[in-house]
Order: C-alpha cells, then structure tokens, then sequence
C-alpha cells in the first residue's frame, strides 16, 4: 500500500496575519505547507523542499516577487512547481505582468477564505492538463 501525495505548498509571505490565515486554510484542505517571509529564505526552501506548487506574495520586504518568480524559472532545478501570486495590490495589468513573468495564476488580497482552496486547485488542475 502507498501512502498518497500530498501537495507541498511553500508559502512566500511577508505579512504573519495574511500567512497564518492562509496557512491554516491550506492544512485544513489536505496541503503540507513550508513558510518562508523573505524571497532569499523562499530560495533556500525552495532548493531545499522541492514544494509541488509556491504560494508568491507580490510584495516582499527584500525583493520583488516577481524577479523571485524569474529566478525560479531560470534554474532548472527550480523551474518546476506550479506558481500563483498573491497581492494586495491588485491593478489593471497586474494579472497579465504575473502570468508573464512565469507564475501559473493569479489571486488577490484579501482573498475569499471561502474559494482560496477551490481557486488553487483549479489553478493545478488547468496546468496539469
């Protein structure tokens, strides 16, 4: 008998009340979560863990999430797991710039606690097809 995978989710978020919420909704839907609140401490987890799918928040206190996106991307190493950004500041084009810059989908802060499971396993279930 195997034991079933379960989605490992690093989260990259600087703000402890947006990650905790976020966190606690993801391990009440089955996810193993990994935390990390900076894009240089995001980058070690991510060669360390190998999530299946990175939770980027858009806003980091040392570094565009963005460029932590392109980072990830160009190493091969890294490139796989699935991307989402996360943002509070949700403009016109901002979508198109994320899905550009390599993420997988989108979703803005505050998110519906509701539909945040749902929306990121849709956002897997559309990449994986």
């Amino acid at each position: 008998m195997t034991e079933e995978h379960r989605t490992l989710v690093l989260l990259v978020e600087d703000n402890a009340v947006n990650a905790e919420l976020a966190k606690t909704l993801l391990e009440r839907d089955g996810f193993d979560v990994l935390h990390a609140a900076t894009a240089e401490a995001a980058l070690r987890a991510a060669k360390d863990s190998r999530p299946d799918l990175i939770l980027m928040d858009l806003q980091l206190p040392d570094a565009d999430g963005l460029s932590v996106v392109s980072r990830l991307r160009a190493d091969p190493a890294l490139a796989q797991p699935a991307i989402i950004a996360l943002t509070a500041y949700a403009m016109t084009g901002d979508e198109a710039r994320a899905l550009g810059a390599g993420c997988d989908g989108y979703i803005a802060k505050p998110f519906d606690t509701r539909s945040f499971t749902a929306r990121i396993r849709d956002i897997l279930a559309a990449r994986r097809s």
